[in-house]
This record gives structure tokens, sequence and C-alpha cells, in this order.
């Protein structure tokens, strides 16, 4: 029989590898984020001619119209998507002639939204608030329903940690691949983060409700044994679903279009990575902490002679 259990040590090792690089990046880099976040101008221009220049080319167009540091990326096979501080209607209104100009016509605007800082502050904080108010009632629902297992508060808390180490892997990676591919957190990055929430705290309850039947029937296992046993009943389920889901955002990944895309590997990202910490990580936690295997960290040579 497949042990598990017996490996969640180099489990832990191996999401620390994981995250930890993550976690530099995120102290070095920082987060980048979307007007969304910061405040600031949204600009999509569609060129008609079918020939839209370069991101490098409209850059150098913003920078001697004074619009400093913009972000550009071409969406698809005719527009371009500007990222830029705020600009009015008439600073709009001047780009796109100069882009006819420059470029070719006709521009068609495809989009142009603008956000003010004190908005985007605001939706920060309120997304803080909902990824925690998420995580707080997660929590307090296992620890409700777990309520007749013995140490029901160490499942609550064992698939928060569970939740943090998806969360830790996603904004890590995000952190990583803002800095060398340029990537930005929009309002789909909460979303995204909400859904990973979600199924890893789903795939978590799925194994300990399979724990707390086990406990029930087979009295006389041990708990490291009863976990691995409970592990390996619900693997086939978890694995499956997750593929389901999985393959549903790799269509979107591969038809969905140049907007849609990073949200959707920032999703598979975090599927995966809620499959893996459900299975690898928060059970073998419960078991550790049964064990109470910290003891034996610093002092193993003594815990085996005594």
């Amino acid at each position: 029989m497949l042990n598990i259990i017996s490996r969640r040590y180099w489990f832990f090792v191996l999401s620390l590898l994981v995250i930890i690089p993550g976690l530099i990046a995120l102290a070095v880099w920082e987060l980048p984020l979307a007007i969304d976040f910061t405040g600031g101008t949204l600009l999509e221009v569609r060129f008609e001619s079918g020939e839209p220049p370069s991101p490098a080319e409209v850059v150098v167009l913003f920078e001697e119209l004074d619009i400093n540091t913009p972000w550009v990326q071409s969406a698809g096979a005719t527009d371009i998507v500007v990222r830029s501080k705020p600009i009015n209607e008439a600073i709009k209104t001047n780009v796109i002639n100069q882009m006819e100009n420059r470029f070719g016509g006709p521009i068609t605007v495809v989009r142009f939204d603008t956000i003010g800082p004190s908005m985007g502050e605001e939706v920060v904080i309120q997304t803080l608030y909902a990824i925690g108010l998420t995580m707080l009632g997660i929590m307090v629902y296992i620890i409700y329903t777990f309520r007749e297992v013995p140490h029901a508060f160490r499942y609550g808390l064992t698939a928060i940690i569970s939740i943090m180490h998806d969360v830790a892997v996603v904004v890590g990676i995000e952190a990583i691949f803002g800095h060398f591919l340029g990537w930005e957190i929009d309002l789909l990055f909460p979303i995204s983060l909400l859904i990973i929430i979600s199924f890893s705290a789903y795939d978590s309850i799925v194994i300990f409700d399979r724990i707390r039947e086990n406990l029930r029937v087979h009295r006389r296992l041990d708990y490291e044994t009863l976990v691995n046993h409970s592990i390996l009943q619900t693997l086939d389920r978890s694995i499956i679903t997750r593929l389901t889901v999985m393959l549903a955002i790799l269509a979107i990944l591969l038809f969905g279009g140049v907007t849609t895309r990073q949200f959707a590997i920032i999703l598979l990202i975090g599927l995966f990575s809620g499959t893996y910490s459900s299975i690898f990580i928060a059970s073998p936690i419960l078991v550790l902490w049964e064990n109470r295997e910290w003891r034996w960290w610093f002092s193993r040579k003594n815990a085996r002679t005594g």
C-alpha cells in the first residue's frame, strides 16, 4: 500500500523549495499592481489596417507626449493595450491622432477606462477583506462541522494552513512572472485567489470527512495509518475532479484570448497547488500535530533513547 504520510517531510521540503523563491521575489520586486489597484488609464486600440506597431514603438510615442513609463502589450493580431498614468479625454484624442499619423489609420478605440488612486486603494482594502473573511468563514465552518471529532480545531487550522500554502505559491509565482514577463495584477487576480481557496478547502474537507468516518469504523488503527488510508480512499476522486476543472480552464487558456490568459495560467497553477496541498500537506500536518513531532526535531537522539 502506498504510504504517503511516511514521506511527509519530503513533501514539506518540496513546498518550501517552491514557496521560498516566490517570497524572496515578492520581497525584492513586490507585486506589480495594475491600474485597477494603483489608479491610471487603460487604453485599448484596434488598428483596422491589421498592422499594429510594436509595443516598443508605442512606448516611445507616449514618452514623447510626456506620458511616462506606460505598459504596452499586443492583444491579438490587431489590438494594442496601453496602461499609463491617468489621462483625460483631450489627451486620449491627441494620442489617437498621433498614432494615426505615425503608424497609419484608421484606429478604433476598443476600451478607455480611468481609475483614480483613491478608488484603487479602496479596491485593495476590499480585496484583502474578502480573502480574509473567506478564510475565516472556512475555518469556522470546518470546526463546527467536525465538532464531534477530537481536536476539531486542528482540522480548521490545518485547512487554513493548506490554503495559505496555495496563496503563497500563487502570489510568489505572480511576483516572479511580473518581474520577468511584465504581468500585472488586475481585478481577475483576487477572483482567481478566491476560486483557488474554495477548491483547496473543498479537497481538504473531502479528505477530513473520510478521516472522520474512519475514526468511527477503524478505532484500533493508529492515527497515521488511518489518515494515510483516508487519503488513498479519496485520491482518485480528488485527482479526477480537479483534472476535469483544469481541462476546462485549459480551454480558456487556449481559446480565450490574451485578456484571460494570465487569469487561466494563475488558476491552473493554483488548482494544481490546491490538489497537492490537500493531499500532501494538510493531512500530514494533522499527523504531525497528533504526534507532536516538533518535540523530536531538535532532540531526535534523546527522543529515541527516552
